[in-house]
C-alpha cells in the first residue's frame, strides 16, 4: 500500500489551498451573513479547471482522478462549506449524471460549459414524499407530441436556482413502475424555482425547492434508458457521497485548524490554553479521528479510480465524517470559550454547517442500512 499523494495530487492540494485561503477566506464570514452566492470564486473555480475536475479534457474537464477531486473539496471546506457544497455538488450530482448516462449529443452540448463553471448543474431527487425513501417519487413526466410533460415538485435542490444554473436533470415516474431521469433546463415554460431557504448554514450556498406544472421538453431530453432512474440515481448517490466524505473531513480538518491556533494563543492561569491536558486531549482526538476519516474518504475514491466497486466503503466514509464534523465543530466551540459563540469567529460557521453533514445525500440512517445491507444483514 502507497499512502503518498502523486506529484500531481499534491499540486493540486497546493493550488486549491492557496485559492481557499487568499480568495474564500476573506469573504466566508461576509457571504454567509450576507447570504451571497459566490459568483466571483465560482468564475475563479471554473478559470482554474476546478468546476469539471474528473471529466475528460476533451470535454473541457480537468481529466483528473477521483482522490485528487476528494481532496480539492476537502481544502474549500476547510475554509467555507458553502463554497465546498457548490463545487461538489455541481460535479457529483449536476455533470457526473450527464458524462455518465447522456448521449452523445448531450455530453457535447452541455458538459463543456459545466466543465468551465459557466453553468451549474442541478440534480432533482427529493420530494416533499420521497426523501429517505427516494424511490417514492411523485413527480410524473408523459410523453405527448414527441415531448416529455412533467408535472410535480422537488425539494431541497442545490444550485438550480443561480443566474448561471444551466439544467436540473431530476427523477419522474413516466410509467406505473418506471422511473427515469429528464433533463430540464432553466427558463422551460412550467418550470419555476421557488424562493431559497432560510437555513441553518451553508448559507451562501443556493437551496430551493422547485416546481413543475406542463413544463413541456423534447422526447431526447430523457437522459440514459428510460425505466433505469432509480439505477442512476442511487449510483449518482454513490459518487456524491465521496465528495460529502470529503467535505466532512476538511471541515473537521478547519475547526482543528482553527481550536489550535486560538488555544496557542489564549491564555488562563497565566499560560496558553494548549498547555492545559484537558484541551491537548480534545485536539488530540481530534486530530486522530480526522486522519482515520481522511483515509477511509480516500480509500473510497481509490476504488472509484481503479473501477471497483465502492458503494460500502463510500457510505461507511460519509456516516464518520459527518458525525466527525459535527463534534469536531463542537469542540473547536467549547475550546474558544465564549468567542466559539461569535460569528466573527470561523468556529461559529463551521458547528452551524456542519449539521447537515448528517442528513444530506442520505442520511446517517440510510448509511447504516446501505453498510448493513453490504454486510449481507
Amino acid at each position: 500500500m502507497n499512502f503518498d499523494l502523486t506529484d500531481e495530487q499534491r499540486d493540486i492540494q497546493r493550488l486549491v489551498r492557496d485559492f481557499a485561503d487568499g480568495e474564500v477566506r476573506p469573504v466566508a464570514e461576509e457571504l454567509d451573513r450576507e447570504k451571497r452566492f459566490p459568483y466571483e470564486i465560482v468564475e475563479k473555480l471554473g478559470g482554474l479547471g476546478l468546476m469539471g475536475m474528473p471529466f475528460p479534457q476533451e470535454y473541457g474537464g480537468g481529466g483528473t482522478d477521483n482522490v485528487s477531486y476528494a481532496i480539492a473539496v476537502e481544502e474549500l471546506t476547510r475554509v467555507d462549506s458553502s463554497v465546498a457544497i457548490t463545487m461538489a455538488a455541481h460535479i457529483s450530482l449536476g455533470t457526473w449524471p450527464i458524462y455518465q448516462f447522456g448521449s452523445d449529443e448531450q455530453r457535447a452540448e452541455l458538459l463543456p460549459d459545466l466543465c468551465g463553471g459557466r453553468k451549474l448543474g442541478a440534480f432533482g431527487l427529493t420530494e416533499p414524499e420521497a426523501g429517505s425513501d427516494a424511490g417514492n417519487v411523485r413527480t410524473t413526466a408523459r410523453l405527448e407530441d414527441d415531448e416529455w410533460v412533467v408535472d410535480g415538485a422537488k425539494q431541497f435542490i442545490t444550485n438550480a436556482g443561480t443566474d448561471i444554473s444551466g439544467h436540473v436533470a431530476i427523477t419522474a415516474r413516466t410509467g406505473q413502475d418506471e422511473i427515469s431521469n429528464i433533463i430540464v433546463p432553466k427558463g422551460t415554460p412550467g418550470y419555476e424555482q421557488g424562493e431559497p431557504y432560510r437555513k441553518m448554514g451553508w448559507n451562501a450556498s443556493d437551496t430551493r425547492p422547485l416546481t413543475f406544472d406542463g413544463a413541456r421538453v423534447p422526447a431526447e431530453n430523457l437522459l440514459g434508458p428510460r425505466g433505469q432512474g432509480f439505477k442512476q440515481f442511487l449510483a449518482t448517490l454513490d459518487g456524491g457521497r465521496i465528495g460529502v466524505a470529503a467535505m466532512g473531513v476538511g471541515l473537521a480538518q478547519g475547526a482543528l485548524d482553527e481550536a489550535l491556533a486560538y488555544a496557542k494563543e489564549r491564555r488562563a492561569f497565566g499560560q496558553p490554553i494548549s498547555q492545559f491536558q484537558a484541551i491537548q486531549a480534545k485536539l488530540a482526538d481530534m486530530a486522530t479521528e480526522i486522519e482515520a476519516a481522511r483515509l477511509m474518504t480516500y480509500k473510497a475514491a481509490w476504488l472509484k479510480d481503479q473501477g471497483r466497486t465502492f458503494t460500502l466503503t463510500a457510505a461507511e466514509a460519509k456516516l464518520k465524517t459527518g458525525r466527525l464534523a459535527v463534534r469536531a465543530s463542537e469542540e473547536a466551540v467549547q475550546i474558544h470559550g465564549g468567542y466559539g459563540y461569535i460569528e466573527e469567529y470561523p468556529v461559529c460557521r463551521f458547528y452551524r454547517d456542519a449539521k447537515i453533514l448528517t442528513i444530506g445525500e442520505g442520511t446517517d440512517e440510510v448509511q447504516q442500512m446501505v453498510i448493513a445491507r453490504a454486510l449481507g444483514a
